[in-house]
């Protein structure tokens, strides 16, 4: 029996055939392996004429060497110390995002503090508007801010009587920007939640939700209990989940917005308004900001990071984009580089004696003292600061406390529960089974080794 075979094709053949199929009618090569086409590539805009700082201050001169440019600035500062880790640093999950330089450049001009958390975390200047509510029933009222909402657990209350009602009573809890105008102490009705978009230039206002029960008016107004039967619980938590709008979120009787205190990421042009650098620094116009010093999870920024990032957001132009990351930071003409130590992040206090002694004295005090000396640790009185320069007793290969380098820092670990540390983080309370200092005052102490430990200034 005669097998019949089928030679295969000859491969110039099938790319005829294919290019003849998609109706293509380019000249091809095929001795070369290339395709002849024009491709569309986008514009990239030419750099602008910047002359270099050619002065002979050693840490403008380091800067400019090692921060040439917004993406050297984004790959060796922003990215390796802001972004690495997800779901802790400014990646996917946090905002602001800062893994590309498109989303470096996309955090000029945004909000800042959009995930607030706790409201102590919360700075004035970054509170939005806060979504509006307005009552039809007995009360019947116009629009009016809000400024928080909170939730009192307890036993619903039959006898819903105003003048029995305080601030801590039971009930939802709605705080007000402006007072409610209403000549009622309360009565049934209906809360609106309102809130307003502006889309293309035109405001719209869509009301996303409402709760219809007895109100109390306290405080002239500015106060409004609602009352939470049982059987209403459920829905007060899909109201509290929906993600109310709050003027005053840190809840201090400040609402940012309305103050006309809105503070940007980060502002072209104004790095000392920046909330970005303003959280790096822990302070904006020596006021404190809440929350942790940034980047939480690696040492902070040399003097030479903070002049490269102080010089790129001051020179960055009202509407520029990513693109202008890539032409050269001006280091000549900012201002900055006059007096660069300025920004040294240790020039806010953050020393042994103003700001790491208090903290320690304050939370370990209890179990290290002259009097009480555990683990032969004393953390109280005098010679304290030469004693954390001495090795661990637990740990001899450590000292307490390496200036320059918190990882090696005994005390460091500790107060933090690093892995490989034995026994309990510190400071430990019996009675809780818990303990650790707060992420601001653990920045603080982080921030003074990666500085050099210093005493004092």
């Amino acid at each position: 029996m005669t097998r019949m075979t089928r030679s295969a094709p000859n491969a110039a053949l099938v790319v005829l055939a294919l290019f003849a199929l998609a109706g293509c009618r380019e000249t091809v090569d095929y001795n070369s392996g290339r395709i002849d086409f024009d491709p569309e590539r986008p514009e990239v805009p030419e750099a602008e004429d910047i002359t270099p700082y050619d002065g002979d201050d050693e840490t403008v001169l380091d800067a400019q060497m090692r921060f040439p440019t917004g993406l050297d600035l984004h790959q060796k500062v922003i990215w390796r110390t802001c972004t690495p880790n997800g779901g802790v640093c400014h990646n996917a999950k946090e905002y602001p995002d800062l893994r590309t330089p498109a989303n470096l450049a996309s955090a000029f001009d945004a909000p800042c503090n959009v995930q607030p958390g706790e409201s102590t975390s919360v700075f004035d200047g970054c509170e939005p508007s806060g979504d509006r509510i307005r009552f039809t029933g007995n009360l019947d009222t116009e629009p009016v801010e809000i400024a928080y909402v909170e939730q009192i657990a307890g036993d619903e209350i039959d006898d819903f009587d105003p003048s029995n009602l305080s601030a801590e009573s039971p009930g939802l809890h709605i705080h007000l920007v402006t007072p409610v105008q209403t000549d009622r102490d309360g009565g049934w009705s209906t809360a609106r939640f309102v809130r307003t978009f502006v889309e293309g230039g035109e405001v719209d206002e869509i009301t996303y939700a409402s709760y219809e029960t007895q109100w109390a008016v306290l405080d002239g107004g500015s106060h409004l209990i609602g009352n939470v039967r049982e059987y209403q619980s459920e829905e007060v938590e899909e109201l509290i989940n929906v993600g109310i709008e709050e003027a005053d979120a840190n809840r201090n009787g400040v609402a940012g917005a309305t103050a006309d205190m809105g503070v940007k990421m980060l502002v072209p042009g104004r790095p000392e308004d920046s909330y970005l650098i303003a959280r790096i620094r822990g302070e904006m116009h020596d006021a404190p900001i809440p929350g942790s010093r940034m980047p939480l999870a690696n040492a902070p920024l040399s003097i030479s990071e903070m002049l490269g990032l102080y010089c790129l957001v001051e020179g960055w132009p009202e509407g520029a984009d990513q693109a202008y990351l890539s032409g050269p930071i001006d280091y000549r003409n900012c201002s900055y580089s006059e007096d660069p130590e300025a920004l040294n992040l240790l020039g806010n206090g953050v020393t042994w004696q103003a700001r790491v002694r208090p903290i320690l004295e304050a939370n370990c005090g209890g179990c290290h003292s002259e009097a009480e000396q555990q683990g032969d640790l004393v953390l109280v009185g005098e010679g304290v600061y030469e004693r954390l320069l001495e090795n661990s007793l637990q740990l001899p290969d450590l000292s307490l406390i390496e200036p320059g380098d918190a990882e090696n820092s005994y005390l460091y670990q500790k107060l933090i529960g690093a892995d490989g540390i034995i026994g309990n983080t510190m400071p430990f309370n019996p009675l809780t089974g818990e303990g650790q200092l707060t992420e601001a005052e653990l920045g603080d102490i982080l921030t003074w080794i990666s500085n050099g430990a210093v005493e004092d200034q």
